[in-house]
Order: structure tokens, then sequence, then C-alpha cells
């Protein structure tokens, strides 16, 4: 299967899983929708760590990375938590499509990494598709006005948080990419979330979030009382974790991540047909954008 399926494909299970959680998990706390996200995610993926070589086989350089990558992830994770929760989206969603612009300058200085000036351009398509489908400050009609929320940076401490959290994730991305050098793909990533989710246990359990702390019997009991739809979401979401490294693995980190924001897409389209949501034709310019930087990298592959 090619990187491009499979980057889509990982854009699709990514957008299913948020339409997942719309739809029969509407109440659940953050802190339980993320011991969703990682830890019984990584629950599901350990039959997969059954192809794990020998621990005290793999070299220190990967255990290095890894200890590096983690808490990278979860310092991602709590501050998108706190961007979302305490933050306009309008002023910090449009921030998260910077992630494969960080993710192409990272990539080159670490891995070498170059993407073609056609393929460059595929990325910007992605990028200015992202921020227009997120954008409510601009003015679809008037491209004057595109640039406007940039302004938000100088003012609004929460699209500096998910700028922040962009840059958190170009940096992981591509170190993963690095760490996939020790390890299959399927198996790194059972391993990655494996280390995530039961770190994340303790954390998520006893950090306060939003002032308040949740115990972990009344988290535990809320996630028994929906099995199916609990297990559906973490299901989603390790679809998506295999195909992202099986895809990381075969083009380079930049290709990779735009493909991904794709995922956005998929969710307009569960918006529309799932939940009846409006202005389909409003968002049909950052869409468009974004499908032709998908077939601009294609083409530059």
């Amino acid at each position: 299967m090619s990187w491009l399926l499979l980057a889509l494909l990982c854009a699709f299970s990514v957008a299913s899983a948020d339409a997942a959680t719309k739809a029969w998990l509407q109440g659940f706390s953050a802190r339980e929708l993320t011991l969703i996200r990682f830890t019984l995610t990584g629950a599901l993926l350990s039959p997969l760590l059954f192809w794990l070589p020998d621990p005290s086989a793999l070299p220190a350089p990967f255990w290095g990375w890894l200890a590096l990558l983690v808490p990278l992830e979860i310092g991602a994770m709590l501050l998108y938590m706190a961007a979302i929760r305490d933050h306009p989206l309008s002023l910090t969603l449009p921030y998260l499509a910077f992630t494969p612009v960080f993710s192409m300058v990272i990539a080159a200085l670490v891995l070498g990494e170059r993407v073609s000036l056609a393929g460059s351009i595929g990325v910007v398509l992605i990028v200015a598709g992202a921020w227009l489908l997120n954008v409510e400050h601009a003015r679809r009609d008037d491209w004057r006005t595109w640039l406007r929320p940039l302004g938000a940076i100088r003012w609004e401490a929460g699209s500096r948080m998910m700028l922040g959290v962009a840059l958190l994730y170009g940096l992981t991305s591509t170190l993963g990419k690095v760490a996939l050098l020790y390890l299959p793909s399927a198996a790194f990533g059972a391993l990655y979330f494996a280390v995530i989710g039961l770190l994340a246990i303790p954390l998520l359990l006893l950090v306060p979030l939003g002032g308040a702390r949740s115990s972990s019997r009344s988290a535990l009991r809320r996630l028994a009382s929906r099995p199916g739809a609990v297990l559906a979401v973490a299901a989603l979401n390790g679809i998506m974790v295999i195909t992202h490294f099986m895809a990381l693995r075969l083009t380079e980190v930049a290709y990779m991540i735009a493909v991904k924001r794709s995922s956005l897409l998929f969710g307009i389209l569960y918006g529309v047909l799932l939940f009846r949501e409006p202005n389909l034709i409003n968002r049909l310019p950052g869409g468009l954008l974004m499908v032709s930087g998908v077939f601009v990298i294609l083409l530059a592959g």
C-alpha cells in the first residue's frame, strides 16, 4: 500500500474517531477522552508487542529517542487541552495547521529531508486550506482579510499555545521517524502508545484540570458506562497510530503530516452527513485548496 493511501486512511481514522466521540461520548471530560485516546488505544495495540524484539537487544539510542519523545507527546497533549479549554476555538485550532510547516523545517535539520518545490507548494496549499476551514475572523469572500487572524498571536495566549502545540507535533513526528529506524512500524506504534498510555493514567487522574480532580473510580465508572462507544473510538485511534507510522516510514515527514491534515475534510463531511451542520458551501474554498495540495504532493512524489 502506498504512503498516500496510508496517510489518507490515517486522516479518515482521525476524523472518524472525532465524529464517534462527538456522537457517542458527549459529556465526557477532557481527561476521560484522553485516557481513551492514549491508554485504551495502547491497551488495544498491546498484542502487537508480540513482535517486539527483546528490549535488551534494542540499542541505547532508541531508548534515548523514546525518552525524548514521550514527554514531548504528553506535553503537547496537555497544552492542547489547556488551549481549547480556556480559549476560543476560532483563535486556537487554525494554528494547528502549521504543523506540516514546522515538520518540513525540522525534518530538513534533523533528517536531512528535502522536499521539492512542487512538494513545498502542495504542503503550503494544504496548510492554507486547513487555515481557511477553521478561520472565523476572516471573510472567505475577501482575500484581504485572510491573514487577519495572525494578529491574534499578539494578544491571544491561546493562539500562541496552539502554535506551540504545532511546533511540538512537528518535533514528535520528525523524531518519531528517527526512532522508527530501530523497529517495525506497528511494533513501534504499539510500544509508543503503551508507554504514553501508562504514564497518562497517573498524570491525568492526579493533575487538576479546570480546577477539579477526578478520582480513578469515577473515571473508570464513566468509561465503563458506554463500552461499545469507548472501544470504537479507541479502535479507530489505533488504526490511526498504525497507519501514521507506516506512512511516516515511506515518505518525507512534511508530506505525510500535510496529507494527514486532510482529516479536516473528512470531518466536514461527517458534520454535514451525521450532524446536519450548515455552511458547507462556505468551506469549499478551504477544502478545494487542501485537495489540490494533496494532488500536487502526489505529482511531486
